[in-house]
């Protein structure tokens, strides 16, 4: 028996019926069922409900957020909030693409609340995080893709709460002539757009998007302010050979790209694009040692990794390789 984990279900008091379920991705509807592989050992994580992920959930309901942890369906939800790690996810819960991977909704979005800057920075103090993860839905429909919401998302967090390390997840602006300087012009810690996969298979998983504007995008965060840190993932298990993901690498590393995230691909329904298969523990050992000999400074490979599991602790790590390597710079300079 798979065992599937609903949280959004459970953030009704009633379960939803099958009729609003569909809703959710209109676009996918019409598609035959994919099946739906049996997980393996090392996939398998607890079902959420610890005292800490109770008071985690309160906190997002009280301030009326919305968290990718539950609109992506993560299976790392129980570990994280327990720890009072949540990714605020932010202009709403409906995105305007339509990838083949994801389980946020798709649809026509509602306009931008002007409040949620505050209402987001208020729940990361409240929380007391010390690193926070702010990523979005599409918004194709904003002159500025939502730009400009999310470098005021930032600017009230620090206020908020200056102490703490912001991480953002950013989408493509694709067409959206530059906009993402204003965002990059806020000044985040972290500058996250995952490119999700091979070329290959963008026009199958992420219809959406364009690889190469992908890749620009995070070369232009290192040429407009190069103390950034700039980071990408990769999902695998969808049908991408070793030497398709090597290239991504080096791509990432021309792009000046400092952490790379490699995960197992996980289905959120039969009708989302197919499992092509569970990469095994080993392999992504394997491709955490080729990544690093690539030179990226930090690298979370898994099965169970995503963008923003463990980012506190792998943002500390990430910057202790960036001394370190500043230091090794310096000794060779003076020798």
């Amino acid at each position: 028996m798979v065992t599937l984990i609903d949280t959004l279900n459970a953030r009704a008091s009633e379960p939803r019926s099958s009729e609003d379920r569909a809703v959710r991705h209109p676009e996918k509807q019409n598609r035959p069922d994919t099946p739906v592989l049996r997980k393996p050992e090392w996939l398998r994580v607890r079902a959420p409900g610890s005292p800490g992920y109770n008071e985690t959930r309160g906190i997002v309901r009280d301030h009326k957020l919305t968290t990718v942890c539950e609109e992506a369906a993560c299976p790392n939800i129980g570990e994280c909030w327990s720890q009072k790690h949540a990714t605020m996810m932010i202009m709403g819960e409906i995105c305007t693409r339509a990838c083949a991977f994801c389980n946020v909704s798709t649809g026509l979005p509602n306009a931008l609340d002007a409040d949620e800057p505050r209402r987001v920075a208020e729940a990361v103090a409240k929380m007391g995080l010390k690193h926070v993860v702010i990523t979005s839905v599409d918004r194709d429909d904003l002159a500025d893709g939502g730009a400009r919401h999310f470098a005021e998302v930032v600017l009230a967090i620090r206020a908020a709460a200056p102490g703490t390390t912001i991480e953002i997840l950013t989408p493509d602006f694709l067409r959206k002539d530059r906009a993402e300087n204003v965002v990059i012009d806020a000044r985040p810690d972290v500058f996250n757009h995952n490119l999700e996969t091979v070329p290959r298979l963008y026009l199958k998983i992420r219809p959406g998007a364009r690889y190469y504007h992908s890749l620009r995008l995070l070369e232009r965060v290192k040429e407009r302010d190069p103390s950034q840190f700039t980071k990408s993932g990769l999902m695998v298990g969808l049908g991408e050979t070793k030497e398709e993901v090597m290239q991504v690498m080096d791509d990432m590393r021309s792009a000046g790209v400092d952490f790379i995230t490699i995960g197992q691909y996980l289905q959120p329904t039969r009708k989302h694009a197919a499992i092509d298969r569970f990469v095994t523990p080993d392999e992504f050992k394997a491709y955490e040692a080729i990544a690093r000999a690539k030179g990226f400074l930090m690298v979370s490979a898994s099965p169970l990794t995503r963008s923003s599991h463990h980012a506190g602790e792998d943002f500390a790590k990430l910057q202790a390789a960036r001394r370190a390597l500043d230091a090794q710079s310096a000794g060779a300079k003076s020798a």
